[in-house]
């Protein structure tokens, strides 16, 4: 009977000799209202080491914080010149790709970890999967990928900080991430890892809201909910308009 016990709760045991992240976000929810000029998040917390385990000063931890958005579905293409005048020509869809994207780290993160394991956590903008909805040849593939990152990055709305995480004696961190005026709506992530030696050894995630306030808000969940209603408000208001603008430039 005690074999069983203690077979039982080996497990248990185990996992109180590893770290423990205790992350939390100074923001649950981000209400957007007309006036929106974006908003930044503190995301902080606690690294819990078991006894006798805390990193010396040759063998630092390092934390990384990643907050993702919802991902979408994106189609990128490419503009060629033909007969002086810039048209669409090769197009990638990608399935799934983060809507947005922050990762903020202690050191660079090429630094921190190896290629492999940036691309198990996709930690880096180089190292986002993207899921590509076509077939097309790797060459292809890779040539769109960082188009569709760099038009991100123009936006804002994916970046790198490296160095943007501070540890305060090697137990507290705390990072800021700026999030854009024109960050879309939905679920958001802050996932938290703690590296050392180039090894996670933990991780955490917290829960962030983005959405609607106000008029907008309502206008939102009306589009959303009554669709059909809603579209024949916005064409009878639209031809509204257009009478009331053509009857009074016939005034003036």
């Amino acid at each position: 009977m005690k074999g069983w016990a203690c077979a039982l709760l080996a497990p248990l045991l185990m996992a109180q000799t590893k770290p423990v992240l205790v992350p939390d976000v100074s923001q649950r929810a981000i209400d957007i209202a007309y006036s929106f000029t974006g908003a930044e998040l503190l995301l902080f917390g606690a690294i819990l080491y078991p006894a006798g385990d805390r990193p010396s000063a040759k063998h630092p931890a390092d934390i990384v914080v990643v907050v993702k958005g919802p991902t979408q579905s994106i189609m990128v293409r490419e503009k060629a010149k033909v007969g002086g005048i810039w048209v669409n020509a090769q197009a990638q869809r990608y399935r799934s790709a983060p809507s947005f994207y922050a990762i903020a780290s202690s050191r660079p993160i090429d630094r921190v970890v190896d290629e492999r394991t940036r691309a198990i956590y996709e930690l880096g903008l180089g190292s986002l999967q993207l899921s590509p909805a076509s077939a097309a040849t790797s060459a292809v593939q890779d040539r769109f990928s960082r188009g569709l990152v760099d038009l991100k990055q123009r936006d804002g709305l994916y970046y790198e900080a490296p160095g943007a995480v501070e540890i305060s004696d090697g137990v507290l961190y705390r990072a800021r991430v700026a999030i854009p005026a024109r960050v879309p709506v939905g679920r958001f992530t802050a996932e938290t890892f703690l590296i050392r030696d180039g090894r996670v050894l933990a991780a955490a995630v917290r829960d962030i809201t983005v959405r609607k306030s106000g008029f907008e808000r309502f206008i939102a969940i009306a589009a959303d909910r009554h669709a059909v209603p809603y579209g024949i408000v916005v064409v009878a208001l639209s031809i509204f308009l257009g009478w009331a603008a053509g009857w009074i430039a016939r005034r003036i």
